[in-house]
């Protein structure tokens, strides 16, 4: 079946589908021998992808990674802060993944790992409206937050969908 070269050359692991339209635009892509552009198109099973002029590896199955996200590693591949990320804490796992989803510099806990775009896509795409839940701690002035946190809220530009927040237990600090 017939993908966009930038999604082959991501689940080859060569690089994100972003990076991957750099490569196509300097021309270091090719498809069955012919200079491949932005757009095109192959099938795996039928034709030859090369990067470099080097033959696209088979993609890995799909794997999937779960992580207790320490506090202190930003979730991203890379950092231009230099700061140290969730990914270098699976590093070693055999195959190229990525973060599903994203966990702030001072949160901890579970983050998913994965090298299926396919499952990324189902779990993040707005469209699919998949619900995500966070415990959260909460110290200082716990009636002053929950309309700030229960409020529309906005990340990168984009307007989201105000949460529902409810108190699970006060720890009688005011906190909870």
């Amino acid at each position: 079946m017939e993908e966009r070269l930038q999604k082959l050359l991501s689940a080859a692991g060569i690089c994100s589908r972003r990076a991957a339209e750099g490569y196509l635009a300097s021309g270091r892509v090719a498809v069955n021998g012919a200079a491949a552009k932005v757009g095109d198109k192959a099938d795996p099973d039928r034709d030859t992808v090369t990067v470099d002029g080097i033959p696209l590896p088979k993609p890995d199955s799909p794997v999937w990674l779960m992580l207790n996200k320490p506090r202190g590693y930003v979730t991203t591949l890379s950092d231009e802060k230099g700061r140290r990320t969730a990914a270098e804490l699976v590093a070693d796992c055999g195959c190229r993944v990525w973060p599903v989803g994203r966990l702030d510099l001072d949160s901890e806990g579970l983050l998913l790992f994965t090298n299926d775009g396919e499952g990324t896509n189902r779990l993040l795409h707005p469209s699919r409206e998949v619900e995500k839940e966070y415990h959260v701690s909460v110290t200082g002035d716990l009636e002053r937050a929950l309309p700030i946190l229960s409020g529309p809220l906005e990340l990168d530009g984009a307007l989201l969908s105000p949460a529902r927040v409810s108190v699970l237990r006060r720890d009688g600090t005011g906190g909870a």
